[in-house]
């Protein structure tokens, strides 16, 4: 008889890994169980057409609910995993059942970062699940007035975005950094992205932080006190602050846990029944060539499918190149690669700050680290091919108008 595979969260990861499992012929049970009542949905539009109403829950599906029945999938939502018992292998849901495994796929995801100190007026809001993007989306609807993203990472930056197009309302992003992007792109490629919301009209405030905020009688938000003392009017404000894994269950569990459930390159713990993928998950990633956590769709769905290829019977490792997107406005943000810590040379090639062109980073030995492309999503994959053949390309070539990453493959 196969062995009974249990899945705790519906993310991204979960969903890829319960697929991944079946499509490569495991044909035993398979539970998955979601903290969320709806079916699993993709993550990425709720900042921006899930925002915009273009797109309905049903659009966001990650898998139909005919999937789970015909993959013979036993689907599980509204439980939460209260506890674990690694030497009877048993999980313990907050319904007070339990569920035995044979092998455990922890894929908790991560968690919006809590606001220290303070209880937040009604209308401030944080973006991590369904709930909380139907929640904000009833709120820019139903309120007037300016509108608060404090953070400068991606998903405020969606939101700002989106809801400068669709609202026309005052919009401010707060920043504590002195550049937008600060963890996750280049200075180039945030100064394309500070100058496009500067031409649509928000405003920015950058190397202050968010220090308290303020309530009307009726306990709504009404402004944002900043660190250098001044207020800003607010009428609704998001929190970008970032978010933290949800690790708490393999803690307790006795699991190893380093801002992430600690897995190497084949997705396993310290325990051979079980495995972590995603957000969660502190990784050993082969390109980097160190541990790291990643908060990206890419890494869920690779990490997953290694995972699953692993347990049904393969050699499977986790070495695959990093990849993320953004949509702002009209233009479409990638990278593929990490920017290295220190770099020796950055090429720009056609005119990203016109709209269109590319970023080749190298670090310090002159290797090609990272691309980053505006509005050339067809440089892009060639970009990722590139680099998950190990090969890198003469910053001098780079720089030739002429060149076409094309010679290269």
């Amino acid at each position: 008889m196969e062995r009974a595979i249990l899945t705790i969260g519906a993310s991204h990861a979960g969903v890829q890994f319960v697929a991944s499992l079946r499509e490569l012929g495991h044909t035993g049970p398979i539970t998955l169980i979601s903290d969320e009542p709806d079916f699993p949905y993709h993550k990425p539009p709720l900042s921006k057409a899930f925002m915009q109403g273009t797109a309905s829950v049903a659009n966001l599906n990650l898998r139909g609910p005919q999937f789970f029945h015909s993959a013979g999938i036993d689907f599980r939502p509204g439980l939460r995993a209260a506890g674990m018992d690694r030497d009877a292998r048993r999980v313990t849901l907050s319904d007070g059942s339990t569920v035995a495994y044979d092998v455990l796929m922890l894929a908790t995801g991560a968690r919006v970062r809590t606001w220290p100190g303070e209880v937040l007026p009604r209308n401030v809001f944080a973006l991590r699940s369904l709930h909380d993007a139907r929640r904000l989306h009833d709120a820019v609807t139903t309120t007037t007035g300016p509108i608060v993203v404090v953070g400068g990472g991606y998903v405020g930056l969606e939101l700002a975005a989106t809801w400068s197009v669709m609202t026309g309302r005052d919009i401010l992003i707060i920043n504590s950094a002195s550049r937008l992007l600060a963890r996750s792109a280049s200075p180039e490629l945030a100064a394309v992205a500070q100058a496009q919301f500067c031409a649509h009209g928000v405003g920015m405030r950058m190397g202050v932080y968010a220090r308290q905020f303020m309530a009307d009688a009726s306990g709504n938000v009404c402004g944002v006190v900043l660190s250098d003392g001044t207020q800003v009017p607010a009428s609704l404000v998001v929190l970008g602050t970032g978010i933290v894994p949800n690790q708490e269950l393999a803690q307790i569990a006795g699991l190893a846990c380093d801002d992430g459930i600690v897995v190497d390159e084949q997705c396993r713990t310290a325990d051979e029944a079980i495995f972590a993928a995603g957000d969660c998950t502190r990784h050993v990633n082969g390109y980097a060539g160190r541990t790291l956590r990643l908060e990206c769709v890419q890494n869920a769905h690779d990490q997953a499918r290694v995972a699953a290829a692993v347990i049904c019977g393969h050699d499977a490792r986790y070495h695959q190149v990093p990849w993320f997107w953004s949509d702002q406005f009209d233009t479409k943000f990638q990278t593929v690669g990490l920017l290295p810590e220190a770099r020796s040379l950055c090429v720009t090639r056609g005119t990203p700050m016109a709209g269109k062109g590319a970023y080749y980073h190298y670090d310090m030995a002159g290797k090609l680290a990272a691309i980053e492309t505006v509005n050339m999503p067809a440089e892009h994959m060639l970009g990722r091919r590139l680099l998950a053949a190990g090969l890198s390309v003469p910053a001098d070539r780079v720089a030739d108008p002429a060149f076409n990453i094309r010679q290269m493959l």
